[in-house]
């Protein structure tokens, strides 16, 4: 795995896209928006070391402004890169895409939300913030009713939020329209 200048490092985080790579891998807990700390593993590396592994969970990336959740990301504690898994990314339905020095990878409803250019060692890295969602009270968490409601729910579908609002199914569900916004994070999990 090759090194990056510390320089590109300081407040992003870099992910090296990788097609041997079986699950996507974090080296950093603070960075996990969900972790289940009981989830136990080994990996083995390109030269044939182990790693533990010492969780899996969710984190939420930012991509030029796009907000993803990655899933069942791997919590190795002494990895010294992070790794995207190609193979996780198309079993999540995401077309990856390499040609002429670029790779990009296509969401089957946003289209391209990630391109990027080889490096001079050939790697395609991604830079990105992470940063953890911040449990919030859903009452503060947003004024729109519809996704207020839409989160209440797991995130459940508008025609099941409209069923519950004509058969009176939840006390207090105020009257209200779906939003017109798609939920990024029902993209992202698809």
């Amino acid at each position: 795995m090759a090194l990056v200048d510390s320089k590109e490092t300081e407040s992003e985080h870099i992910w090296f896209l990788d097609s041997g790579c079986s699950n996507h891998m974090y080296g950093e807990k603070n960075i996990f928006c969900e972790l289940d700390s009981n989830f136990r593993e080994s990996v083995k590396l390109g030269n044939n070391s182990r790693l533990a592994v010492q969780g899996k969970g969710n984190i939420r990336l930012e991509v030029k402004g796009i907000v993803f959740i990655i899933t069942d990301v791997f919590y190795v504690p002494d990895l010294k890169n992070n790794l995207l898994s190609i193979d996780q990314l198309q079993e999540k339905g995401m077309a990856v895409f390499i040609q002429h020095g670029k790779c990009k990878i296509f969401h089957s409803e946003k289209g391209l939300i990630i391109e990027t250019g080889i490096t001079h060692n050939r790697m395609f890295t991604v830079i990105v913030h992470c940063s953890p969602k911040e449990q919030q009270c859903f009452s503060s968490f947003t004024r729109d009713q519809a996704n207020l409601w839409h989160y209440r729910y797991g995130r459940l579908n508008w025609n099941g939020l409209r069923i519950l609002q004509q058969k009176s199914m939840v006390k207090g569900l105020p009257q209200f329209k779906g939003s017109q916004k798609v939920c990024e994070d029902c993209l992202v999990g698809r």
